[in-house]
């Protein structure tokens, strides 16, 4: 195939970006597409953004070319750009994506960036993230927290594989374990064989939240491309983890412990109404967009 077949009208960088504004604002947006063009630019030729800025007259190879083709066509079917890629960056890790786990989000990364944040306050000794997906909490917080214990729970061993290599390739010793979360009795056996002995400082966890009749409005880039066992619960139990979560966590949390979660931005009232029904005190917090996506809480009386 060559460039005619294509529609770039050359392999110079300045074309080859002038072809994905031309093909892709319309779909994304102008900035969104900016972005595009920098990760594919340092995916595929290990060029940052001074590089790229520096080299707008120069050409690259035909096989190069033919890579940015397809990743083109790849964004025209809402593909993320991270599954393209292969990884994305969060916060300071570089996480590898692929369709069995979800694709971070920033809401994710802040409600992460906000637990590093209370280091001077409280240093954990034992982490639990649970519905760890790609690893990206877990990890993220090893980091932040060299000396604690961290553990990450996934019923998925195609996404347990996932985040063990990111761990690794993140230097960060982090245990895996297998469990399903609903099933607080196998939890409990699963977590007990772990270093920290099923008592944390902090359990973590951004589970599956996005109700059925959420579909409808949701962007295809998620629906088409994430793994539906990460987002859906039932209409008519969409707490169904936050219970199980919380009654878990009502047992398992070191004195002063903190429990963290991602929620529904729609379902914050009836999130933190559960969690004070378990005998925990609630504070929520807003998102950059200034919706409650957070719910961090704590045992009563302690």
């Amino acid at each position: 195939m060559n460039t005619t077949d294509m529609r770039i009208p050359s392999n110079r960088v300045r074309d080859i970006e002038r072809y994905m504004h031309t093909e892709l604002d319309a779909q994304y947006g102008e900035e969104e597409v900016r972005a595009f063009v920098g990760m594919l630019f340092e995916a595929f030729l290990g060029w940052d953004r001074a590089h790229l800025l520096l080299h707008r007259e120069g050409t690259i190879d035909q096989s190069d070319l033919l890579r940015f083709h397809w990743a083109v066509e790849d964004l025209r079917r809402w593909r993320p750009i991270q599954h393209i890629i292969g990884y994305t960056d969060f916060c300071g890790c570089r996480i590898r994506v692929t369709p069995d786990v979800l694709v971070p989000r920033p809401e994710t990364e802040e409600m992460v960036s906000w637990l590093c944040a209370r280091r001077a306050a409280c240093v954990p000794d034992s982490i639990l993230d649970l519905c760890t997906g790609s690893g990206c909490i877990a990890i993220a917080l090893k980091k932040a927290f060299p000396e604690a214990v961290v553990t990450a729970v996934d019923i998925s061993l195609a996404a347990l594989a996932l985040a063990r290599r990111n761990a690794e390739e993140n230097g960060t010793a982090v245990d895996f374990v297998e469990a399903d979360v609903l099933d607080p009795a196998q939890l409990s056996i699963n977590v007990s064989r772990t270093p920290a002995n099923c008592q944390f400082s902090i359990i973590v966890s951004n589970p599956p939240y996005v109700r059925e009749s959420e579909r409808a409005v949701m962007a295809a880039n998620v629906l088409d491309y994430d793994p539906a066992i990460a987002l859906f619960v039932p209409d008519d139990d969409p707490l169904r983890f936050y219970r199980a979560i919380s009654a878990f966590a009502a047992g398992h949390l070191a004195p002063q412990g903190l429990l963290a979660l991602e929620i529904n931005e729609a379902l914050a009232a009836e999130t933190c109404a559960l969690l004070q029904s378990q005998g925990f005190s609630t504070e929520v917090r807003e998102d950059f967009r200034g919706k409650p996506r957070m719910v961090t809480a704590t045992l009563s009386g302690q």
